[in-house]
């Protein structure tokens, strides 16, 4: 009886810290209320502190939980392309469109990263230790993965890809949006010879 009731309770923390990753990205952090999460994992908001201890917990969990869904995709993509297209692959899913559009599920970095600054200090360590598990594996995709200046690249294709994604979510040009992403893609996957 007491697993059971156990396992309820870790079954509504995961349906709690699911929609929370979700309302992030979708509402930032400041547009992401306890009520509204509660609600939306179908539980009363008096249950919330049965789960955490403060709103910053729930974040910090809720930032977690998106940077490990977004390095996670990332990973099966990679995995996914034989090697010497690896890169371009994971290049290519997170600039296209579909992951333009689909803010609930994508990158947080491109989500929330204008909002991180002034979050509390466990949520921008989640945040922090998801970005550079992306660097890392970013730059293991390349193929002068540790070699000189190889970290410093991967630094850069990341910031220039999460930079993309954000403008191009951030305009209300949609030519401008693609164009964006284009340029991005174009910049960070050289042409074929």
């Amino acid at each position: 009886m007491k697993r059971a009731i156990h396992s309820r309770k870790e079954a509504s923390h995961e349906r709690i810290v699911e929609a929370a990753a979700r309302a992030i990205r979708r509402s930032g952090y400041s547009g992401t209320g306890v009520a509204d999460i509660m609600k939306a994992a179908g539980l009363t908001h008096g249950g919330f502190y049965a789960h955490f201890a403060s709103r910053e917990a729930m974040l910090a969990e809720a930032a977690d939980r998106a940077g490990a869904e977004a390095v996670a995709t990332s990973a099966r993509i990679a995995a996914g392309a034989p090697p010497q297209h690896a890169l371009e692959s994971l290049l290519r899913a997170y600039l296209s469109k579909e992951h333009l559009e689909g803010i609930e599920r994508g990158c947080p970095a491109a989500a929330l990263g204008s909002e991180m600054p002034r979050q509390a200090p466990e949520v921008r360590r989640a945040a922090t230790r998801r970005i550079k598990e992306m660097i890392d594996l970013v730059g293991r995709q390349a193929p002068d993965w540790g070699e000189p200046g190889a970290h410093e690249r991967a630094l850069v294709m990341v910031a220039t890809m999460v930079g993309a994604l954000s403008l191009a979510r951030a305009v209300d040009d949609p030519r401008l949006s693609d164009g964006l992403r284009e340029a991005a893609l174009r910049h960070l996957v050289p042409a074929s010879d």
